[in-house]
């Protein structure tokens, strides 16, 4: 009778272990999804799967697009942390801030070098946008500054002394602060991403190198992301486009704030060989061609299937 009491008490035991297993693996499922917004992910993926085409012929759709460049290196560039891009309709090129030594460096389209303009004064650029008319804004992390210089063909340097700067004030996390900028023309305003927590603001601005007001905070409550890296304000839907490195994620909201698509940026979707390691820059063309840098020095380019 002992025997059989001892083997039913072992058997108690065993099904207590498996039992507070199953609640510490369901605890640590749950936690994860929160933190990473599978939840919110899930759900958006099941709207994607019934959104009219009319409605997907409204935005700018992520999920239609595939890699055609998929982690080209930029020779050269290898130390120094490609940190955000920015299309030029002018030159038809793309600019990169480079964030571990200062510089800023002009792209071709497919992904090469075509020169290198060191950056005097700054300490951490992390956002660039091409504002047109030689104008771009250069936003440097650590000193909490938006600077807007002029760049011309003959460009060898910029020395932050020589232009105008705007104060982006202090951040709730000191040392994750201002990454991402973004010009946005058809709301004559620059768009301003707060890396962690992740939160928008816009600044008025008529394309000049003189803003107007102070920057206002945007709704982020859809922000379904770990952190924001970079920012890109479509002209022809009205739409934000918002990358995550943490998340490896790029989000589209449209201008009221909510999620209409996103693109998972990990091995074997959209065309992707291997996961995205660091996304830090987002850019796309008057074609709809996506561009996309990663850290350290990964090149990427997306068209619609």
């Amino acid at each position: 009778m002992a025997v059989t009491d001892q083997s039913l008490t072992t058997s108690t035991r065993r099904r207590f272990s498996w039992f507070w297993l199953l609640i510490a693996v369901v605890v640590i499922l749950v936690g994860l999804s929160y933190a990473w917004h599978w939840d919110d992910r899930g759900l958006l993926w099941l709207r994607e799967q019934t959104t009219s085409a009319t409605e997907r012929n409204a935005s700018v759709w992520l999920p239609d697009y595939h890699a055609v460049i998929d982690g080209k290196t930029l020779t050269g560039l290898e130390k120094d942390e490609a940190s955000d891009l920015s299309y030029d309709a002018a030159s038809k090129t793309l600019y990169s801030v480079m964030g571990k030594n200062a510089f800023l460096a002009e792209l071709s389209l497919t992904g090469d070098v075509l020169r290198k303009i060191p950056l005097v004064g700054w300490s951490n650029p992390e956002g660039v946008a091409v504002l047109g008319n030689g104008l771009i804004a250069i936003v440097d992390e650590r000193q909490h500054l938006m600077t807007i210089v002029t760049v011309t063909p003959d460009t060898k340097t910029l020395n932050i002394a020589d232009f105008p700067k705007y104060d982006l004030g202090p951040s709730a996390d000191q040392n994750k602060a201002f990454e991402g900028v973004a010009w946005d023309p058809r709301n004559q305003q620059i768009m301003l991403g707060e890396e962690r927590p992740p939160a928008l603001f816009s600044w008025k601005s008529d394309g000049s190198a003189v803003l107007k007001g102070d920057k206002q905070k945007r709704e982020n409550d859809n922000l379904i992301v770990r952190n924001l890296s970079a920012l890109y304000a479509d002209q022809k839907t009205g739409h934000l486009l918002v990358l995550s490195a943490e998340s490896h994620l790029l989000l589209e909201l449209d201008e009221k704030g909510n999620k209409v698509s996103f693109m998972a940026l990990v091995r074997g979707l959209n065309g992707l060989a291997h996961t995205i390691p660091r996304a830090e820059g987002i850019a796309m063309d008057e074609n709809g061609t996506i561009y996309m840098v990663s850290e350290p020095n990964l090149f990427y380019s997306f068209k619609k299937s």
